[in-house]
């Protein structure tokens, strides 16, 4: 099954879900606003990918943190602030065939769907 994570106010997952909707690909949606990210989850997210790929380091809830946070990312750190903070993470994240997919373009999930 494949399953898109983000938040329903974010244009990037709007347009994955449209996308996704428009190309009738059988999918569920997570939203970290309504569901709970828990530990097990994000470890799953940080196996696949890594923490520099999936922070959204552009974001208003990254540069809004305390200093001595972004100054020291260790894992532990990044770990605790995105459990408290789902935001911080990139969106939309897909996950399929085992795969964890980061952002969103047509192109890229075009040809990640020609492929399954």
């Amino acid at each position: 099954m494949t399953v898109i994570y983000g938040i329903n106010n974010c244009d990037t997952v709007k347009k994955a879900l449209k996308w996704l909707n428009q190309n009738n690909v059988e999918h569920s949606f997570y939203d970290f606003k309504k569901q709970q990210l828990t530990p097990e989850l994000l470890t799953s997210f940080v196996e696949k990918s890594d923490w520099g790929s999936l922070l959204n380091k552009r974001s208003t809830t990254f540069r809004n943190l305390p200093a001595e946070i972004k100054d020291n990312l260790t894992e532990e750190n990044m770990f605790k602030a995105v459990m408290e903070q789902p935001t911080l993470l990139k969106r939309p994240l897909l996950a399929i065939n085992g795969q964890l997919h980061l952002g969103f373009k047509d192109a890229s999930y075009q040809e990640l769907f020609d492929n399954a």
